[in-house]
C-alpha cells in the first residue's frame, strides 16, 4: 500500500465517524507529502486547519492506523503547497459501496519570493475591476505609478473574500516589476506579531527592526489582528513612524474602518486615517459574472452564461466562494466529462449556493454543535463542561449578532439561561474575537455553514 493509498483509506474511516461538513472543511484540502521515510506526512492549507486537526482528530488518526497495520506509525502535518498538480480525493460513502468522487483540485504552480513574500500568481491581469472595488484599484494603479506621493499610507478595508490579499499582492508586484531598486515587503499582520514577539523573546528586535527599516514599499495585511497586543503595537508604531517620516509607501487592509479597529492605541488609528482610507464592499451581479469568468479562463473551462448567471445570483457575498465554486466544477467535469447544466450545477454546489442561507436559532446550534462535535443537547443543557461550555456562548453571540434577539429571550432559547449569564457569553466572545485569529476564523466557518 502506498502513502497514497493509506491516507485514503485513513480519510475513508474518518469520513464514516464524523459529519459531513466536518469532514469537508478539514480534510477535503489534504494530501500526501512524497517523502521515503516511515513517516506519514500529511500537507494542511493553513496553521488553523494544522491545529485544528491536531487537537481533535490525532488521536483518532493514529487509532485508525494502528488498525490498517501499515507498518506506519506516525503521522505529521505539514503546512505547506506542492508545485505539482496534486489530486485530492475526497470520499464519501454510498448505499452502494461506492467510494468515490475524485476531485481534481489544481494546485496552481506557487511561486513566493522568499525576500518580499509576495506571490507571482497575484497580478492586475487576473484581477476583476467593478463598482465594489474600483476605488480602491485606482488608489493602488496610482501608487504604482508613483510610490509615496499618491496615497500614504493607503488603508483598505472590507469584509473576508472580497480580494484585499490580491489587491495588495498584485501592487507590491506590480511596483517590484516597475522600479527593480525599490525594496518591498508584503507581510500578514499575525506574521509580524509573530516576529516581533520573537525577536524581543530573542534579545535581536534591533535586527529584525532594522531589516524593515530599510523598505520603500510596506504591506501590512489584516492590520486588525494588533488588537489587544500592547508591546507590538508600540514597536509597530515606531516602526510605521520611520517609514512614513522617510516618505516610504506604506498600504494596509483591515476587515474594519480604522475608527472601529477595537484595543488598538489612538495614535495608530490616527495615523491609519492620515493617508486615503476606502473600502472593498460586496460586488455587484454583473462583476460576479465578470470574476466567474476569470476563474473558469485560469481553469482552463467553459460554462453557459445561463450556468455562471445561476452562480453568482445565489452566491453573493464572498469572491473566494465563487472561485471554491469554480474549482469544484471543474473537478467533476475533469472526473466525469459531462456537460455542466444548471441543474447540475444544483446538485455539484448544493453546499454552497446561497438560496436556504436563512439563519435561524435551530440551524445555529445545529451547525455549531457540529463544528465542535458536541450533541445538541448538551449546549441546551446545564453542564458547565469546557469542552460545552464554548460551543454554547458562541451559540448566544450567534443569536444576538445574526437574530438580533435580546438577552433575556436568548436565556429562554437556551433552556432558561440567565439574561445574565447570555449578556457575559455574548462579551467574552466579543473580546476573544478582537485578541484570537483562530475563534475568529472557526466563527466564520461557523456563519458560512448557517448561510449556505
Amino acid at each position: 500500500m502506498t502513502k497514497k493509498e493509506l491516507w485514503q483509506s485513513i480519510l475513508a474511516k474518518l469520513q464514516s465517524q464524523m459529519s459531513p461538513a466536518n469532514f469537508s472543511t478539514w480534510f477535503s484540502n489534504t494530501s500526501v507529502a512524497e517523502t521515503q521515510n516511515d513517516l506519514l506526512e500529511i500537507y494542511v492549507p493553513n496553521n488553523f486547519v494544522k491545529e485544528w486537526v491536531e487537537n481533535r482528530y490525532y488521536n483518532q488518526i493514529l487509532k485508525i492506523l494502528r488498525e490498517i497495520n501499515s507498518g506506519i506509525s506516525q503521522v505529521k502535518f505539514i503546512v505547506g503547497r506542492v508545485n505539482t498538480n496534486i489530486k485530492e480525493r475526497t470520499i464519501r460513502s454510498s448505499k452502494k459501496n461506492k467510494l468515490i468522487e475524485e476531485n481534481q483540485l489544481t494546485l496552481q504552480n506557487i511561486s513566493i519570493d522568499p525576500k518580499t513574500n509576495l506571490n507571482k500568481k497575484y497580478s492586475f491581469e487576473n484581477f476583476v475591476v467593478g463598482p465594489f472595488n474600483q476605488l480602491a484599484h485606482a488608489c493602488c494603479v496610482s501608487i504604482i505609478q508613483n510610490p509615496s506621493s499618491s496615497y500614504n499610507p493607503l488603508f483598505i478595508y472590507g469584509n473576508v473574500g472580497l480580494g484585499k490579499t490580491h489587491l495588495l499582492q498584485a501592487t507590491g508586484n506590480e511596483i517590484l516589476k516597475r522600479y527593480k531598486n525599490l525594496k518591498v515587503k508584503y507581510i500578514q499582520c499575525e506574521r509580524l506579531i509573530s516576529l516581533i514577539i520573537n525577536s524581543i523573546k530573542n534579545q535581536n528586535i534591533e535586527e529584525m527592526k532594522n531589516s524593515l527599516l530599510e523598505l520603500d514599499v510596506f504591506i501590512i495585511d489584516d492590520v486588525q489582528f494588533l488588537s489587544g497586543k500592547e508591546k507590538t503595537q508600540e514597536e509597530f508604531f515606531h516602526l510605521f513612524n520611520f517609514l512614513y517620516e522617510r516618505n516610504k509607501q506604506i498600504i494596509i487592509s483591515s476587515d474594519r474602518p480604522p475608527k472601529d479597529l477595537s484595543i488598538i492605541e489612538e495614535r495608530l488609528k490616527s495615523r491609519f486615517e492620515g493617508g486615503m482610507v476606502v473600502d472593498i464592499s460586496m460586488p455587484d451581479l454583473e462583476t460576479r459574472i465578470a470574476i466567474l469568468k476569470t476563474k473558469c479562463k485560469e481553469r482552463g473551462i467553459e460554462l453557459s452564461d445561463g450556468v455562471l448567471e445561476y452562480i453568482a445570483e445565489n452566491i453573493k457575498t464572498n469572491i473566494r466562494k465563487l472561485e471554491g465554486a469554480i474549482i469544484k466544477i471543474a473537478g467533476y467535469k475533469q472526473i466525469y466529462s459531462e456537460n455542466i447544466t444548471i441543474e447540475k450545477v444544483k446538485d455539484i454546489l448544493k453546499s454552497y449556493i446561497d438560496h436556504n442561507g436563512k439563519a435561524t436559532l435551530e440551524k445555529i446550534i445545529k451547525v455549531t454543535a457540529e463544528m465542535y462535535d458536541v450533541k445538541e443537547s448538551d449546549i441546551l443543557s446545564n453542564t458547565r463542561k469546557k469542552e460545552i461550555v464554548k460551543p454554547r456562548q458562541i451559540v448566544m453571540f450567534l443569536l444576538r449578532e445574526e437574530l438580533k434577539m435580546s438577552y433575556p429571550l436568548i436565556g429562554r432559547k437556551l433552556n432558561g439561561k440567565d439574561h445574565t449569564t447570555v449578556m457575559h457569553a455574548c462579551k467574552k466572545i466579543e473580546d476573544e474575537l478582537k485578541v484570537n485569529k483562530d475563534l475568529y476564523e472557526e466563527i466564520e466557518l461557523i456563519r458560512q455553514r448557517i448561510y449556505c
